[in-house]
């Protein structure tokens, strides 16, 4: 079969053995692949995620030396099963799966390792378990964005964003921009956006941002109105104008009216921050800018060291939460939330590409210009 390979940076189209499944595996025909923010970070250089990757106990991520078949948002037709599996879908069922994959009692990261080749191809596998049918009517399209959409749907989680909160998305690349979509999807009322690339910002206003701005002219932060506590002052002051209110009331155990007002959300409330960048100095920033006691969500991957300073978070009371990928009942979620069209991901696709084209993309991609999600079709001309 054809299969676009990765070896020390450079992608070419190549002709590979099309994989025979294992037990509880089933074999795809992709229809659909996304190519991934991170797919272009391990173009360039794969070892510094690999290193990290050891450390946490995975030591097969991909070394630039070794030849890899990329792709880990997908969608793809069921095309044969190996031994022990339950068959649950006929041949020619859409799936969308999990980028998970066992041999034995090894777990691979699909697309991201030599042991388990990815969706820049004409076949796949995937394991059974992981598989989900894509419900009837979604179009290929759509369903192959289920993975970055679901890295977006647990960011939102991971901020514990209530629809009254303020949102502030940093960078509005492929994930800022789904970090938006699903905000909205979810219901959140005021979502401010920032980037210095004129072509994203309009694809965040696409992706239904109230507010888009760019950060080279006026301040995100300007953009929150009056609510949030945005010096020391002012914050100690709100506690002190509560008890003196509330100490006027004869008999009243302030101390007990301001504990119940706590329990029920009143009380100073910062934003709630999603850092999509993953630039070294981009968190500094947002600690010294944010709000007091702003929820931060580090949604980009930053592949260098980064510093920023623990005294002004802790002045500020600024959580700061990392996010990374999202749980199997989330995956389903994401697909159900685009199969119902309660969220509309199609701002995010601006081209398709067949394997011949995915090297182009990929520099592209890298470019910041008007395009979020270039898909693959490994069956175009």
């Amino acid at each position: 079969m054809r299969a676009v390979v990765l070896h020390e940076g450079e992608l070419d189209v190549a002709d590979v053995p099309r994989p025979a499944p294992g037990p509880g595996q089933i074999r795809l025909r992709v229809t659909r692949a996304g190519i991934c923010g991170s797919d272009l970070h391990v173009r360039v250089d794969p070892d510094v995620s690999a290193d990290v990757a050891a450390e946490v106990g995975y030591p097969d991520f991909m070394r630039a030396k070794q030849r890899v078949v990329m792709g880990h948002e997908f969608t793809g037709a069921v095309d044969a099963y190996g031994p022990g599996c339950r068959r649950r879908w006929r041949p020619g069922q859409a799936v969308v799966a999990l980028p998970l994959i066992r041999h034995g009692d090894d777990i691979h990261m699909i697309g991201l390792s030599t042991r388990a080749p990815g969706a820049y191809a004409e076949y796949m596998l995937v394991a059974e378990d992981a598989a989900m049918p894509v419900p009837a009517g979604l179009p290929a399209d759509l369903a192959a964005l289920t993975e970055p959409l679901a890295v977006a749907y647990h960011a939102v989680r991971r901020g514990q964003v209530s629809r009254r909160d303020t949102a502030v998305v940093i960078g509005c690349g492929p994930i800022g921009l789904a970090v938006i979509l699903m905000l909205k999807a979810l219901g959140v009322r005021h979502v401010v956006a920032s980037d210095y690339s004129a072509g994203r910002r309009e694809l965040a206003w696409s992706c239904g941002a109230d507010v888009v701005v760019d950060p080279a002219l006026e301040s995100p932060w300007s953009m929150l109105g009056t609510g949030p506590v945005t010096s020391a002052p002012e914050l100690y002051g709100t506690g002190l104008d509560a008890l003196h209110a509330l100490r006027t009331v004869p008999g009243l155990p302030w101390w007990s009216a301001l504990s119940a007002a706590q329990r029920l959300g009143a009380g100073p409330r910062g934003a709630v921050v999603f850092e999509c960048v993953g630039v070294p100095g981009v968190i500094e920033e947002i600690v010294t800018r944010a709000p007091f006691r702003s929820r931060v969500v580090v949604v980009g991957v930053c592949m260098q060291p980064d510093t920023f300073r623990p005294t002004m978070a802790s002045n500020k009371e600024i959580d700061l939460r990392f996010s990374f990928c999202y749980d199997p009942a989330e995956f389903r979620a994401t697909l159900h939330l685009v199969a119902r069209r309660k969220l509309d991901p199609r701002p995010l696709l601006t081209g398709v590409v067949g394997l011949d084209g995915v090297a182009d993309a990929f520099d592209e991609l890298g470019r910041a210009g008007r395009h979020a999600k270039i898909l693959v079709d490994p069956w175009l001309q």
